[in-house]
C-alpha cells in the first residue's frame, strides 16, 4: 500500500508511517475499509440473489444502515465529548459491528435468512458505526497535527481507495465462488482486526468537555455560524441526497437491467476505483497547486457528473461495461478529492471541545438524509422506472456545488 500511494509524495507520507501509534491506527482503518467495502457489494447482492429483493426492498435495506445516523448521531456526538477515552468506544463498536456481520452467514446456513433479519443487521452495524466515527476525529486529531492534517486525511483516503480498488474485487469473487454470506465473514474479521489494532493505541486525548447538559444543540449552532462548515454540509447534504438515490439502484440496475454478472461488476468497481487512488495522490498536489476552496469546488462537480453515464449506457456489453467504468474511475476520482480536500477544512476550523459534537451534527444532517435518498430511490425507480429515477439522481447530485459558490470557500488558498 505505502509502495503505491507514495509516489511523488513519499516523504511526507513515510513521515506520518513511521509514527507507531498512527501507524496502527491506519492499519486499523484500512483492514477495516477492505472490509466495508467487501459487505457494500455482497450485502446488496445478497438481498437481490438469495432474498429476492426488488426497488422498494433495496431502499429499504440501504436505508436501515443510515437511519441510525439521523436518530442518534447528535446523541452520540453530545454524550462522546464527555468521555475522556474515546477510543475505547471505537473498540466496542467494532466488536459489536463484527458480532452482528458474521450472524448473517450462521443464519444462511440454517435456512432462517430472510429481508427482516438483513434489515436488522444493517440497522445494528449502522448504530455501532455512528458510535465509532463521532469518536474517531478526536483519535485523529491526537495523533495528527494541524500541519499533518492534509497528509494524514490523504494516506487514510488512499487506504480507503485501495480497498475501492481490491474490496469490490474481492468481494465480487468471494460472492461469485462462495455465495454472498461468505464474503460478509471477512468483513466480521476486519473488525475483529480493528478492535485489536486500536487497542495498541495510546494517545493522549484532548480532555472531555465539562460543559452542563448534554449540548443537544451546540454542534448544530456552531455549523450555523461558520460560513465554511455551513456552507459544506448544505452542500455535501444536497449531493448524498441525490447519490443514495442513485446508489439504492445502481447494482439492481447493473444486475438485473444490463445483465452484468456480479463477478463481472466487482472485478470493474475494482478497476474503476483506481481513480479514487489516483484522487488519493494528487488531492495535496491539486489544493496546493489551485487552493483548497477551489479544490473542492472541483471535486463537488466531479464527483457526481461522470454518473450520468450510467443511465445512458447501452449497446453491446463491452460498451456497456466500458461506460460503467469510466463513470465509476472519474467519480472515484472527484470523491477521494472531496473527501480529503473537505474532511481537512472541517478538520481544521472546528475546535476540540466540540469536535464529537459537531461531527454528530454533522452526521446527524448529511448521513441523515442518506436514508432519505435510498428511500426515494427505491419508491421513485418503482414508480418512474430505474433508469428515469437515475437521471434524477444525477443530474440532482450535480446541483450540491451551488452551496459553495456564494461562500468563502472558493477565495480559501490554505487551511
Amino acid at each position: 500500500m505505502e509502495a503505491t500511494v507514495t509516489i511523488g509524495t513519499r516523504r511526507w507520507m513515510s513521515a506520518l508511517l513511521y509514527q507507531t501509534p498512527f501507524r496502527r491506527y491506519w492499519a486499523a482503518q484500512t483492514v477495516s475499509l477492505l472490509g466495508d467495502q467487501i459487505t457494500m457489494l455482497a450485502l446488496p447482492l445478497l438481498a437481490v440473489l438469495v432474498a429476492r429483493a426488488g426497488a422498494v426492498e433495496m431502499g429499504y435495506l440501504t436505508a436501515a444502515g443510515l437511519v441510525p445516523h439521523l436518530l442518534f448521531s447528535l446523541v452520540a456526538g453530545a454524550w462522546a465529548d464527555r468521555v475522556p477515552y474515546k477510543r475505547r468506544i471505537m473498540i466496542v463498536a467494532d466488536i459489536g459491528r463484527a458480532l452482528a456481520l458474521l450472524a448473517v452467514p450462521a443464519l444462511y446456513f440454517l435456512n432462517e435468512l430472510s429481508m427482516p433479519q438483513l434489515y436488522l443487521v444493517a440497522f445494528v452495524v449502522g448504530t455501532l458505526s455512528v458510535l465509532f466515527e463521532v469518536c474517531r476525529t478526536t483519535l485523529f486529531v491526537s495523533l495528527v497535527s494541524k500541519e499533518e492534517y492534509m497528509s494524514a486525511n490523504a494516506l487514510i483516503n488512499g487506504s480507503r481507495a485501495f480497498s475501492f480498488v481490491a474490496g469490490s474485487s474481492i468481494g465480487g469473487v468471494l460472492v461469485q465462488a462462495f455465495t454472498a454470506p461468505i464474503a460478509l465473514v471477512v468483513d466480521g474479521l476486519s473488525f475483529l482486526y480493528s478492535a485489536v489494532m486500536l487497542g495498541r493505541v495510546r494517545p493522549v486525548e484532548p480532555p472531555p468537555s465539562t460543559g452542563k447538559g448534554l449540548g443537544l444543540r451546540d454542534g448544530l449552532a456552531f455549523i450555523a455560524t461558520s460560513p465554511i462548515l455551513r456552507s459544506t454540509l448544505l452542500a455535501s447534504t444536497t449531493l448524498n441526497l441525490f447519490n443514495y438515490m442513485f446508489s439504492t439502484l445502481i447494482i439492481l440496475y447493473a444486475t438485473a437491467y444490463l445483465h452484468v454478472s456480479p463477478g463481472v461488476l466487482g472485478v470493474l468497481i475494482g478497476l474503476a476505483s483506481l481513480g479514487a487512488l489516483l484522487g488519493a495522490v494528487t488531492a495535496r498536489p491539486i489544493a496546493d497547486r489551485f487552493g483548497v476552496g477551489p479544490a473542492l469546488i472541483f471535486s463537488f462537480v466531479l464527483f457526481p457528473a461522470p454518473l450520468v453515464l450510467v443511465p445512458l449506457a447501452h449497446g453491446p456489453q463491452p460498451v456497456i461495461l466500458g461506460m460503467l467504468f469510466i463513470a465509476e474511475f472519474l467519480s472515484g476520482l472527484g470523491v477521494m478529492i472531496l473527501d480529503i480536500v473537505g474532511g481537512s477544512l472541517q478538520t481544521s476550523v472546528t475546535p476540540d471541545d466540540l469536535r464529537a459534537r459537531v461531527t454528530g451534527a454533522q452526521r446527524t444532517v448529511n448521513y441523515g438524509i442518506r436514508p432519505i435518498g435510498a428511500l426515494i430511490g427505491g419508491g421513485l425507480g418503482t414508480a418512474l422506472g430505474i433508469q428515469n429515477t437515475l437521471w434524477i439522481a444525477t443530474i440532482g447530485a450535480i446541483s450540491g456545488v451551488l452551496w459553495l459558490l456564494a461562500s468563502p470557500i472558493p477565495r480559501i488558498r490554505r487551511l
